[in-house]
């Protein structure tokens, strides 16, 4: 399901964010995927890939929609190891942010069995904090409806993601196919730091959270360094597309981007 992902937004961006049915389902055919397009068009609405139907076929809506004006579901986990396949997540926390306000936040302790003494010694979570608390797919199930269509956005978000979406396959919710912004990128191009991580950005902007390595702190410290990268955003940027994209650009890549604004 990545490469479909990652072809239809390739395609959308070649063709103005537009594409016909036609080209809808050459696209699926040549990812070999087994649902017939139509279905498939629910499939990815439900994943929170954001496409919707046009009169001529589908559109990618961050292709059009102002950056400014998009819902970003910044996202922490805290986790009993590294590894999807043999731990999971422990605790999750989430801030919803849209016209640079919080309008939404998600937090929860998740049920485990088994958390390892340097976690609690990292995390300050203990093992009675996980007793009684809600399993994984009634996390991951609440999740994907506080999502929704947002840019999943992290700090590291490769971590984030990469392990809230195998747990989202291992638990029969499908993959995350919403757009994935992280921070710590957009802030390498928007932020002059030595460097990049939480804790030192946490300080460096003054951003005045005090506890490190919980879920929720750590969101809301990330969504707060979204919000500094957003006063820093050049005029060229539009769309949450080019949000994006201007995220792992190259400074050659933005020198021209910025030349052609001129």
């Amino acid at each position: 399901m990545q490469k479909l992902f990652e072809k239809l937004t390739n395609s959308f961006r070649k063709n103005g964010g537009l594409l016909s049915y036609e080209a809808f389902e050459r696209i699926v055919s040549s990812c070999a995927v087994s649902e017939e397009s139509r279905t498939l068009f629910f499939i990815l609405q439900a994943s929170g890939y954001p496409i919707s139907e046009t009169a001529d076929g589908y559109r990618l809506d961050t292709f059009f929609r102002s950056w400014r004006e998009e819902l970003y579901c910044v996202i922490d986990i805290e986790t009993n190891g590294s590894k999807p396949g043999r731990s999971q997540v422990i605790e999750l926390g989430a801030v919803m942010i849209k016209n640079a306000q919080i309008i939404d936040r998600f937090e929860t302790f998740v049920a485990c069995a088994y958390l390892p003494e340097h976690i609690s010694r990292i995390t300050g979570i203990e093992p009675s904090d996980l007793i009684g608390a809600p399993g994984r797919k009634e996390v991951l199930t609440k999740l994907r409806g506080f999502m929704g269509s947002a840019v999943f956005t992290a700090h590291n978000a490769s971590f984030d993601y990469g392990f809230l979406d195998a747990s989202f396959n291992r638990f029969g919710l499908g993959h995350i196919g919403n757009p994935v912004l992280c921070t710590i990128n957009l802030a390498k191009r928007s932020i002059e730091s030595e460097k990049y991580g939480l804790a030192y950005l946490n300080e460096k902007l003054n951003l005045g959270m005090k506890s490190h390595h919980r879920a929720y702190n750590d969101a809301l410290a990330a969504s707060k360094i979204l919000l500094k990268c957003f006063e820093n955003i050049p005029e060229y940027v539009k769309s949450t597309d080019e949000l994006l994209r201007f995220s792992k650009s190259s400074s050659k890549e933005r020198r021209a981007s910025k030349e052609r604004e001129e």
